[in-house]
């Protein structure tokens, strides 16, 4: 017997995502209307984004979280991946301890983090005399990113199989020569993931950035400071760009792993 979908849940479904995505649409929306009004309609235009890109402070934010997330999400891809490697290849219970200590942060709030990460910044900053910017700033992302590529490789570690890397050293490779030429193909989409959603969620961040970017704007901060004010269409248009943004790199992950679990289920 099939389980009965009564109208009750599919209403509760449908209010939910109502909720969760209407007032974005109405914001997607009034970022074309033609006059600052935020309730009614006057007429189409792009005019908001023109002004959004002819406005240097923007701009600079852009380039700032773009360089950050860039930047970030291949050393946290690096890290993360040889750090997944350490992981998978301890003992049971140290491999257990270390995923428990791994998933700490990313259930952490985020306000957390980024106080902490403030607080040694400070303090180290007063030890070796440098202030908070663009290096803690890069530090904090790459901090926060790394055990999203953790999560994101073991699952392809533990696809492999046991004998693999002994078998290619049997066969006259070092273990680097090992490691890049067989290991690494193997679990390369896994890494490939942890690199789209280290970027992912650094072009996304605000709370950890606030708190550790000292002088430096990213995006997200820049949003926040224009919020202070008379809100600005112009704050519409680039939180549709963001919006549009990060829902594209969602759903180039998902199709990934798709293709992947197809792939895999092919296989066998």
């Amino acid at each position: 017997m099939k389980p009965k979908n009564g109208k009750g849940g599919r209403l509760l479904t449908f209010l939910l995502f109502f909720f969760l995505y209407a007032p974005i649409l109405v914001l997607i929306v009034f970022s074309f209307n033609s006059t600052k009004s935020r309730t009614v309609w006057t007429g189409f235009t792009f005019d908001w984004y023109v002004k959004l890109f002819n406005n240097d402070a923007i701009l600079s934010a852009l380039y700032t979280t773009l360089l950050v997330s860039v930047l970030a999400a291949v050393l946290a891809t690096v890290a993360g991946t040889f750090a997944a490697v350490g992981i998978f290849n301890m003992k049971r219970r140290n491999r257990e301890l270390m995923l428990q200590v791994n998933n700490i942060p990313v259930v952490n709030a985020d306000i957390i983090t980024g106080v902490s990460l403030c607080i040694l910044f400070v303090f180290l900053g007063k030890m070796l005399g440098f202030e908070l910017g663009f290096g803690t700033l890069l530090i904090a992302h790459v901090t926060f990113n790394i055990p999203y590529v953790i999560l994101s490789v073991l699952p392809k570690l533990r696809q492999l199989d046991n004998n693999l890397f002994e078998a290619a050293q049997d066969l006259g490779c070092s273990w680097m020569q090992a490691f890049f030429k067989v290991i690494l193909p193997e679990i390369w989409p896994g890494v490939t993931s942890g690199l789209l959603m280290a970027f992912t969620l650094s072009i996304d961040d605000f709370v950890i950035s606030y708190f550790t970017a000292g002088s430096v704007e990213t995006l997200s901060m820049r949003i926040y400071a224009m919020t202070k004010k008379r809100i600005s269409p112009e704050i519409n248009a680039i939180s549709t760009i963001l919006f549009l943004t990060i829902l594209l790199l969602l759903v180039v992950i998902n199709v990934r792993e798709v293709r992947q679990e197809k792939k895999a289920a092919g296989k066998n």
